[in-house]
C-alpha cells in the first residue's frame, strides 16, 4: 500500500482527495494537514507516509518550504505537488525544493494515483501543462556544451535526456532498443556521476545541461 498524507488548506479539498484516493486499491491516506507545518508535525509524530500530496499556497508554512524540509529531514517520504497554479515560478520552486511530481487540480483520480506510484519508485510525473512549460524552458535555454558533462558516457547522457523528457524506464528501453535492466544500469551509473538521488533531480539536471 502507498501511504499518503494529504496537505491542503481547504478542508473540502482534503476530504475530497481522501475520498478519491480511497477508491484506489493500493493507496491509503494516513493523515491530512492544513499547512506545511502540520505535515512536518505528523511526520515527526511518527505518521507513516511514502508520499505527501502537497498543495503549494498554504498559510503558516507553504508547500515549497515544506517540501524542502521534507526532502532534507524525511528523505524516505516523497512529495507530489497538487495545486491550482502552473506558473513558471511555482513549478521551478517546487522542483528545486525536491518535488517528484507536479499536477494541477484538474487531474483525475487515475492521474493522481499514477503520480503517487511513480513517486514511490523514484520516478517523476508531471501534468501535461507542466511538461509543456518544462519543454519550452528547455528549448529556450542555450546549450552549455555538446560534450557530455561530469564524465557521462554518450549513452548515459542520452538516457538522462529521455528522463528529462518524462519517459519511463520501459519507454526508454523501447526507444533505445535495449533492455530495462540495461536502462537501470545506465541510470544508476549516471545518478552516481552527477550526484542526484531521484528522477526529479535528474530532470532538473537534464534541462540545466541541455541533454537531448
Amino acid at each position: 500500500m502507498i501511504r499518503v498524507i494529504v496537505a491542503d488548506d481547504q478542508q473540502a479539498v482534503r476530504e475530497g482527495l481522501t475520498a478519491l484516493l480511497g477508491m484506489a486499491a493500493d493507496v491509503v491516506v494516513t493523515g491530512s494537514a492544513a499547512n506545511g507545518r502540520q505535515v512536518l508535525d505528523l511526520l515527526v509524530a511518527g505518521t507513516e507516509a511514502d508520499v505527501v500530496l502537497m498543495d503549494l499556497r498554504m498559510p503558516v508554512l507553504d508547500g515549497v518550504e515544506a517540501t524542502t524540509r521534507i526532502t532534507a529531514e524525511h528523505p524516505g517520504t516523497a512529495v507530489v505537488v497538487l495545486t491550482t497554479y502552473a506558473d513558471d515560478d511555482s513549478i521551478a520552486g517546487a522542483l528545486r525544493a525536491g518535488a517528484r511530481g507536479y499536477l494541477t487540480k484538474d487531474a483525475g483520480r487515475a492521474e493522481i494515483a499514477s503520480a503517487l506510484r511513480c513517486a514511490v519508485t523514484g520516478q517523476s510525473a508531471f501534468d501535461p501543462a507542466v511538461t509543456r512549460k518544462l519543454v519550452e524552458a528547455f528549448d529556450a535555454t542555450p546549450p552549455t556544451s555538446r560534450v557530455p558533462p561530469d564524465r557521462l558516457t554518450a549513452r548515459e547522457a542520452e538516457v538522462l535526456g529521455l528522463i528529462g523528457g518524462g519517459l519511463t524506464n520501459a519507454e526508454i528501453a523501447a526507444k533505445l532498443f535495449i533492455g530495462e535492466t540495461t536502462v537501470k544500469t545506465h541510470i544508476n551509473n549516471a545518478f552516481a556521476k552527477i550526484g542526484v538521488r531521484n528522477r526529479a533531480e535528474a530532470v532538473r539536471y537534464a534541462y540545466r545541461h541541455d541533454l537531448r
